[in-house]
């Protein structure tokens, strides 16, 4: 499959929960029939992000505990924990890749995923290949089972969602590096599977991976003028 051969590579680090949150729905809103694709890829400070769905009310104990430093993606899912991982963002025009369903575009999109953990001598596949999973949701991202879940040694590591427009899809996930807290809220890290990287490993493991993939070229970037306008928007509305 040819995806767009050259990508915005924006790379940021160690943001609250909002302001992550935000720069992905700028990016989301700025995207036009001509832009760049974009990968994003960034850490957090200790904080959470809840699905588009969920009310942040119904959680108040967490709020109190992460000193409110949350926020609301704009996919859905549970509440997924934040500050052990490393994440990424993908944006590209479904043109691009056939105007493919959902659930080929997970299986597309998550190939350098896969990749990534095949070259760490891992062996992920996805949960619906699994027949010892039963798929399930839950209020938390990392308890239940997607169909497009990546499962290592029969467990999940991680997650992926989607927001899909006319002219843009935007698909972003979080690898956890190590394990924040015995806790199956927490799910499981590359540290459970035997593996140590830093960010900055984590980070050039994922860019080779997704060149290797897909055969992109990257042009180092940062949000533009347009994008910074619209991200000073959402923090004024927040």
């Amino acid at each position: 499959m040819k995806i767009n051969n050259k990508f915005r590579l924006i790379i940021t680090q160690n943001l609250s929960s909002k302001i992550n949150s935000n720069i992905d729905k700028a990016l989301f809103k700025a995207f036009k029939n001509d832009s760049f694709p974009i990968l994003r890829l960034y850490s957090w400070e200790d904080c959470i992000t809840f699905g588009a769905g969920q009310s942040i009310d119904d959680y108040k104990q967490l709020q109190s505990d992460y000193k409110n430093n949350v926020s609301k993606r704009l996919t859905g899912g549970g509440v997924l924990f934040h500050g052990h991982d490393i994440s990424y963002t993908i944006l590209l025009n479904p043109n691009t890749i056939e105007n493919r369903d959902v659930k080929e575009t997970y299986f597309l999109l998550c190939q350098f995923l896969i990749k990534f953990y095949e070259n760490l001598g891992l062996k992920p596949h996805f949960a619906k290949d699994n027949e010892n999973i039963i798929l399930s949701k839950s209020p938390f991202c990392q308890v239940g089972f997607e169909a497009y879940d990546i499962i290592i040694d029969g467990k999940k590591i991680g997650g992926n969602a989607q927001k899909r427009a006319k002219n843009c899809i935007l698909q972003h996930g979080s690898i956890p590096l190590f394990t924040k807290e015995d806790n199956e809220v927490f799910g499981s890290s590359l540290e459970s599977f035997g593996v140590n990287l830093s960010f900055e490993e984590a980070k050039n493991s994922l860019i080779k991976a997704f060149e290797d993939t897909f055969n992109v070229e990257f042009i180092n970037d940062s949000l533009n003028e347009e994008e910074i306008n619209i991200l000073k928007r959402l923090e004024e509305e927040n």
